[in-house]
């Protein structure tokens, strides 16, 4: 404000472009944070249901199962698949494992 050409109406002209420049820019930032979300809950809602059991098979496409598991389970491995109820039950009652963990012959009411 040294310079007495520069009034203090001009200051604050030159204040407002700037302060209304940013403002462009947050609410550009707004809006790809919106398109953003909107897009992650289309992925969440598009995304298919947990299966309710797993099959965990074993390391070759001929080795017998390995174990049952709860669809949840965090110990079923990246080679299991899902199955059905019924079909969990019968591998159970063919000597299939039941994971340690998520316990499935607990839930299937399938303990001797």
């Amino acid at each position: 404000m040294n310079d007495p050409a520069v009034s203090r109406l001009a200051l604050l002209r030159f204040l407002e472009r700037v302060q209304e420049r940013d403002l462009a820019r947050t609410r550009r930032w707004i809006d790809d944070e919106e398109r953003r979300e909107a897009e992650r809950q289309r992925g969440v809602q598009a995304r298919p249901p947990a299966p309710e059991w797993l099959l965990e098979v074993g390391l070759n496409g001929h080795a017998p199962p390995v174990f049952v598991h709860a669809g949840d389970c965090w110990m079923a491995g990246k080679r299991s698949r899902a199955i059905s109820r019924d079909q969990a039950r019968r591998a159970l009652a063919d000597g299939v494992k039941a994971c340690g963990q998520c316990q499935p012959d607990t839930a299937l009411g399938m303990l001797d």
